[in-house]
């Protein structure tokens, strides 16, 4: 066939395109099954190529009212959206600030009320306690002078001095101290709180049940009652210590128990050498102690010995050794076995109730001088005392 020849009346081929011409629709009447049909191919009838097909038409499926949005191609890399909500900057939700509560003060009226709540019960404590006793104490055919309740607790207490027990001053517990250190001989100043009190008192004076109620502190002073043999080992300690420091507060758990729980153990205050049980911090309050602790080797014990070191030293004070923590009455033998190994003049020991028994064991053992340092290595490492 040559070139630009033409192939029936409604095809032309060419070197470059081959263009299809339209196809007459047929004229032959089809029938109605055949023209509802849109899937045969229809053929051509008129002039027509031979072969020549006509294009399948399609019925289109009707569309659905609800229109879907258009989506726009995600850029390569970005984030997809999480919930169709747009997050802040940094990631976190927008979240509602809460409205900070305004402090409403209570009326000038309300606090004027507790104020002389607080009044009108000090006032009956104090008349209770003291105005009412001495009522019942005086005949009633006397009056008794303008005299204070104060003065007349001054003039009972002056009868009183005849029967007291002597107490060391500050001064001479250091000047016991320094010369026990000089001289190489053992020497330990013990002190009786509240806690070791009621150690003491444990089925002798309170039964189990009060030492549980009033006593509720004692696990975190070393002693886990009901502790019978922690009893034991104190009034051992007490019997062998140089200088035994005694509460001198009317509180409950003080003074006034001091005496009956003694008693109970069978100790004679009589052949004990005494001094306050606040002997400690006198020695800080009159310059003292930094005398004692100057130029010796010392030995700190306790939970707070790290950093009493810490302050120590940079205070100057020479730091031979130090034993921590103290786990108890339960820990006392270990802490004793380890203050064998360290050289040392002066050991400042703050161990709660086990304080008492470690002092005793170190100047008796040992043949040094222990002091039963207490509470005031805290304020000192605070930095509310100074050396």
């Amino acid at each position: 066939m040559s070139r630009g020849s033409r192939v029936g009346s409604g095809m032309t081929i060419s070197a470059n395109r081959v263009l299809l011409t339209k196809v007459r629709q047929p004229s032959v009447t089809t029938s109605k099954a055949q023209s509802q049909s849109t899937d045969t191919p229809i053929k051509s009838t008129s002039g027509a190529g031979v072969g020549a097909v006509q294009k399948p038409i399609f019925k289109r499926k009707p569309t659905s009212s609800v229109t879907r949005p258009i989506t726009r191609p995600r850029l390569q890399g970005a984030k997809r959206r999480i919930g169709g909500r747009k997050r802040p900057l940094g990631g976190r939700l927008n979240r509602r600030r809460r409205k900070t509560p305004t402090i409403t003060h209570p009326p000038a009226e309300h606090r004027q009320y507790h104020d002389n709540a607080f009044s009108a019960g000090y006032e009956l404590g104090k008349y209770e306690g003291g105005e009412h006793m001495l009522e019942q104490a005086l005949p009633l055919q006397l009056l008794l002078p303008e005299i204070s309740l104060q003065e007349v607790i001054a003039l009972g207490a002056s009868q009183l001095v005849p029967r007291c027990l002597p107490l060391l001053g500050v001064h001479e517990v250091y000047g016991e101290m320094e010369q026990a250190i000089h001289e190489r001989r053992p020497c330990s100043i013990v002190r009786l709180g509240d806690g070791e009190l009621l150690t003491l008192a444990q089925d002798v004076v309170y039964d189990a049940d009060t030492i549980s109620r009033e006593g509720t502190f004692l696990p975190y002073a070393g002693v886990v009652p009901p502790d019978l043999e922690a009893r034991e080992q104190l009034v051992q300690a007490i019997r062998g210590a140089g200088i035994v420091g005694v509460p001198q507060s009317r509180r409950k758990h003080f003074h006034p128990l001091l005496h009956a729980v003694l008693r109970a153990n069978h100790i004679d205050l009589g052949q004990l050498r005494l001094t306050s049980s606040t002997v400690n911090y006198a020695l800080q309050q009159s310059g003292l102690l930094s005398r004692l602790l100057a130029g010796k080797n010392l030995l700190v014990i306790g939970n707070t010995a790290p950093a009493l070191v810490h302050v120590l030293a940079q205070h100057g004070c020479t730091i031979s050794g130090m034993i921590t923590p103290v786990r108890g009455v339960k820990d006392v033998d270990r802490v004793v076995q380890e203050a064998h190994g360290v050289h040392f003049d002066l050991a400042l020991v703050s161990a709660g109730i086990p304080a008492v028994i470690i002092c005793t064991r170190i100047a008796n053992e040992l043949g040094r001088v222990a002091l039963d340092f207490g509470h005031m290595a805290d304020s000192i490492v605070k930095g509310q005392l100074t050396l």
